[in-house]
């Protein structure tokens, strides 16, 4: 793993989106190793933020907010290839995860601000709509749709998002609150 050329992608996509997605673009990439070089240990941030943010009693909902982070966008990368053709783009399962993953770079990388209880997660949130910006770049050219249909085709995606999300994080609040229920109802035998 090459740390410095890590830190220069979240760099040039976080400053400079629209010259760098051409670059990633070009570039030969797997599922692998968009998951292992840059995936996994970015979505690792707002987890190890929240942890830090909840003095560790957080810990099983950092665990489960990372894992579900990391098959939202896996699910949302099928979403972005299945809609493709719909917006005159190419299908490729690959360029759709390089846009999904580093789309979410802005929000991942705002996400160590989880440490900040309350305050945290609005940064994160602001951070996250700039990662609409970018991914609104990033879509012309690595799914090569026509720019004017960029518009329709980012707001359908961040629909998209949206609903995983709520599903995904309401799945985990309710067997949050269920193990916190039960374990209140043990301890009040």
């Amino acid at each position: 793993m090459d740390f410095g050329k890590l830190i220069e992608r979240v760099k040039n996509i976080l400053l400079t989106p629209k010259t760098e997605w051409p670059k990633i673009a070009a570039e030969p990439d797997t599922v692998a190793g968009l998951y292992t070089g840059y995936a996994l240990i970015l979505a690792a941030i707002p987890a190890l933020g929240m942890l830090i943010g909840t003095a560790g009693i957080g810990f099983p909902i950092a665990i489960l907010t990372y894992v579900i982070t990391l098959v939202v966008i896996f699910i949302a990368s099928l979403i972005v290839n299945a809609l493709a053709p719909t917006f005159s783009g190419q299908k490729d399962p690959v360029a759709a995860l390089k846009v999904v993953v580093y789309s979410s770079t802005p929000g991942w990388v705002a996400g160590i601000f989880n440490i900040i209880p309350f305050v945290g997660p609005l940064i994160a949130f602001v951070a996250g709509l700039y990662g609409i910006y970018v991914l609104y770049l990033g879509l012309s050219p690595v799914m090569k749709n026509p720019e004017e249909k960029s518009v329709g085709y980012t707001a359908l995606i961040v629909v998209c998002y949206i609903v995983l999300m709520m599903v995904f994080m309401g799945v985990v609040m309710s067997l949050f609150f269920g193990a916190m229920m039960g374990g209140a109802m043990l301890m009040g035998r």
